[in-house]
């Protein structure tokens, strides 16, 4: 066993030559720096898409902040945005579902019915659910809540069958022991837009599969502006764990609505 140990020991060293490896480091720079430059482009898209939305709003001291107003479900909504975050803005995809939930009530039927948004934002597609009469609980990361409470209690305050709920929510952390299945069964979970540039694409799948499961009968729907190429291969990789139907496609907007359940 020495033996044979020591001669594996002694055996020479194969090196890749100085000028391969060389390019090999070279390249993978430009790897790297490719990404890095996509990642900045990204950005910038997304917030030149955010900074369009300002036409409204109100100057501040420590932020910009303003309010939008729509119309839906017989009712005259107010929202409050924020330009501290992606989070408290309102992106078209929200828009489109809400436009959706109302034109179709009897495709989508949201009365009495359990409804979760996971990645609620400014809240207005959980506050047009919540005129629909669906039970809602609207969630986001911790530092989102506070804004997004203000814009549910102030339009749905005297005019809901239920009182929408709200829950600090980050997507693919700790859901068996915050949301354990046993316990919140929903029969929608809404998203609107929650796919852009981050980092967390992967945690957002598994959130949805969390809550929509084989034989749960519980329906997803997402809507989606398509922004980056990152955009369809999720779409791609949403597709192989869902059955999806696409219920509409607005192609000047670039906004896709798909209707989802888990496969078996």
């Amino acid at each position: 066993m020495l033996m044979e140990r020591s001669s594996a020991l002694s055996q020479p060293v194969r090196q890749k030559p100085p000028g391969k490896k060389r390019e090999e480091d070279d390249k993978k720079e430009v790897e790297e720096e490719g990404t890095a430059i996509k990642a900045l482009t990204d950005q910038r898209v997304m917030t030149k898409e955010a900074l369009s939305r300002r036409n409204l709003w109100e100057p501040s001291v420590y932020y910009a902040r303003g309010n939008e107003s729509f119309h839906f479900a017989g009712h005259d909504i107010s929202i409050r945005e924020s330009m501290d975050t992606y989070g408290a803005l309102i992106w078209p995809g929200a828009i489109a579902l809400c436009q959706f939930l109302e034109n179709n009530q009897q495709q989508v039927n949201l009365m009495d019915k359990a409804v979760l948004e996971i990645g609620a934002g400014t809240g207005l597609a959980s506050i047009v659910a919540s005129l629909l009469g669906a039970w809602v609980t609207a969630t986001d990361l911790p530092d989102i809540l506070s804004n997004l409470t203000f814009n549910l209690l102030r339009n749905t305050r005297g005019r809901c069958r239920y009182t929408p709920q709200v829950a600090a929510l980050s997507w693919g952390q700790n859901l068996d022991r915050d949301f354990p299945y046993a316990s919140y069964h929903y029969d929608f979970v809404l998203a609107a837009d929650v796919v852009y540039h981050h980092d967390c694409l992967e945690e957002l799948l598994k959130t949805m599969r969390h809550f929509c499961r084989p034989g749960s009968q519980t329906t997803l729907l997402w809507a989606n502006k398509i922004r980056f190429q990152s955009d369809l291969m999720f779409t791609e990789c949403f597709k192989s764990h869902f059955n999806a139907t696409l219920l509409t496609e607005l192609p000047q907007q670039e906004i896709r609505i798909y209707k989802a359940t888990a496969k078996e």
